[in-house]
């Protein structure tokens, strides 16, 4: 069976009121022959199911669709209880990292806070929270699908592309527990990657308005995720996404600086400096913003390819705070350059890696791939996100 007709045979299962399990016979494997894994909304993310089946199947695998139990409504008293983090395994294979009520609510909530469907969600994820960028977007891509209503919360863009290849934009406001909200959702979509565009502090006098932050690594004084993801554990952006980005900036001539990002919650950071500046030092980082590390973390946790590519708009350590005019002026010279810095990179990742980022530094150390026999399995992850 193709992997197609195994997805058909999922959303019908799902479509008569039942979650679908995927069950994977595996006979390379020598301590966890058969893995399985139940689903919801297969349709929302069938592009991810489809090229990961058809990496089983051409591995040797044997896959099959069958019904597990009734689907929960969203509605139900239990729903709360089955989508509780605490106890999860987050070295779960890929495929099944969600359980199947996590995967209803957050497609759900998605909709609630974009004003657009999950099904509309392209593989390239940018955020952003300013609208100037969206006007960017909007003017490079004319067609896209925007929200089905006025004042959503994260407004949500969509150029479509065949096999969900194009790509979103969301505009998710400010600070990191929007970050953590959108991020959140987003993943259970696996998408192939996840950017932050947005504004920034420069840290360094040398730096200039307008210039380029590339990030390398993260500071995360965010606090949304210190319960789930220890601040010592370290947060890195993706090296080829990097490289990619890298390269359309050395491209075009553009200003930037490679460095760490000091994430923080608290947008007046200059009125409380003793702490933020001791932790910016120590760091030597080089860009303060609120949402680049809570978007990289959950990245991490969920091991979707991220980066971060920001501007700077101000630089509050060297007399050149955020002020109305002069940031009004700088927002209009600098949208549509950001904008198309992104795009193009992420022109790139498709062209380059049309099967996913190479991800083994989101795979723990003792999680075996899913994708192959032993003289096959890619093991330095080189083919993206066959470990599943």
């Amino acid at each position: 069976m193709s992997a197609v007709q195994i997805c058909d045979e999922l959303e019908a299962i799902y479509e008569q009121g039942d979650y679908p399990a995927l069950r994977v016979s595996r006979p390379w494997s020598d301590h966890n022959r058969v893995i399985s894994g139940e689903l919801a909304r297969p349709a929302a993310w069938r592009w991810y199911l489809v090229r990961e089946i058809e990496r089983l199947v051409a591995a040797g695998a044997e896959v099959s669709a069958v019904a597990s139990r009734p689907r929960l409504q969203l509605h139900d008293i239990e729903l709360f209880a089955r989508t509780d983090e605490s106890d999860w395994d987050l070295k779960r294979k890929k495929l099944f990292l969600f359980p199947p009520e996590r995967m209803e609510l957050s497609l759900d909530r998605l909709a609630h806070y974009t004003g657009t469907s999950a099904e509309d969600f392209q593989r390239y994820v940018l955020f952003t929270n300013y609208h100037m960028h969206v006007e960017a977007f909007r003017e490079l891509f004319p067609q896209c699908v925007v929200p089905n209503r006025p004042d959503v919360q994260m407004p949500a863009y969509h150029h479509r592309l065949d096999g969900h290849g194009g790509v979103t934009l969301v505009n998710i406001g400010v600070g990191p527990s929007n970050a953590k909200t959108i991020s959140d959702h987003v993943a259970v979509l696996r998408p192939d990657l996840m950017m932050m565009i947005g504004h920034c502090g420069g840290l360094r006098n040398h730096q200039a308005i307008g210039d380029f932050v590339l990030a390398t690594a993260y500071l995360r004084s965010d606090q949304v995720l210190d319960d789930v993801l220890p601040r010592y554990v370290p947060v890195t952006s993706n090296f080829q996404l990097n490289q990619l980005l890298h390269e359309q900036l050395v491209r075009r001539d553009l200003p930037f600086r490679l460095g760490t990002v000091f994430t923080t919650s608290n947008r007046n950071w200059e009125f409380n400096q003793r702490t933020a500046l001791a932790e910016i030092g120590s760091a030597r980082a080089v860009a303060v913003d609120m949402e680049s590390a809570t978007v990289a973390a959950n990245g991490f946790r969920y091991r979707v390819p991220s980066s971060t590519l920001l501007v700077v708009s101000d630089k509050p350590l060297h007399g050149q705070p955020k002020l109305y005019g002069a940031a009004r002026e700088f927002y209009e010279s600098s949208k549509r350059r950001h904008v198309e810095v992104a795009i193009a990179a992420v022109d790139e990742v498709r062209l380059r890696y049309p099967d996913g980022l190479p991800n083994a530094d989101l795979r723990s150390t003792d999680e075996p791939l899913i994708g192959g026999p032993p003289e096959t399995a890619n093991t330095t992850g080189a083919s993206g996100t066959s470990e599943g």
